[in-house]
């Protein structure tokens, strides 16, 4: 894991921090719904706030969408 972070920040790196990101958000946005459903099993509400799961919402189409295309843009120039 280490070692992951130390390539993950180096210059000269295979990872694509772009997709690491939206990964991340997007994992935020599964415990969001598992913890929804939860606590709607529950018949407790979950308080949320809107913004906040917009926020990892654009965080994952912007990222992924960012990513796909510099993909896209270095493929056409090899």
């Amino acid at each position: 894991m280490k070692q992951f972070f130390k390539n993950l920040f180096d210059d000269s790196n295979s990872i694509n921090e772009k997709a690491v990101i939206g990964f991340l958000a997007f994992t935020m946005m599964v415990i969001f719904a598992i913890a929804d459903i939860v606590t709607g099993a529950l018949k407790q509400p979950l308080i949320v706030n809107e913004f906040i799961f917009d926020a990892f919402k654009f965080l994952t189409v912007a990222c992924f969408g960012i990513a796909s295309v510099d993909k896209w843009i270095n493929k056409k120039n090899d």
